[in-house]
């Protein structure tokens, strides 16, 4: 992927759109999508799984990889 704002960066973030870590587990990042997904199936549960729904979307969309 060629950093921020890339094809890539808007295609996680649609895939985290419809679950959270999803966009993170297409960009190769596992910790990150595991942390997000069971932290927003936590939180649903007091109403407050939205508030990490939308900063998957948003991390996913932002995200720029180091350079190597």
């Amino acid at each position: 992927m060629e950093g921020q704002g890339s094809s890539g960066n808007v295609i996680a973030a649609v895939c985290s759109f419809f679950v959270p870590g999803l966009g993170q587990l297409v960009q190769g990042r596992l910790l990150a999508a595991i942390v997000q997904f069971v932290l927003a199936g936590a939180l649903w549960i007091v109403l407050l799984g939205w508030a990490v729904h939308l900063y998957s979307i948003i991390d996913a969309a932002r995200y720029k990889p180091r350079a190597a």
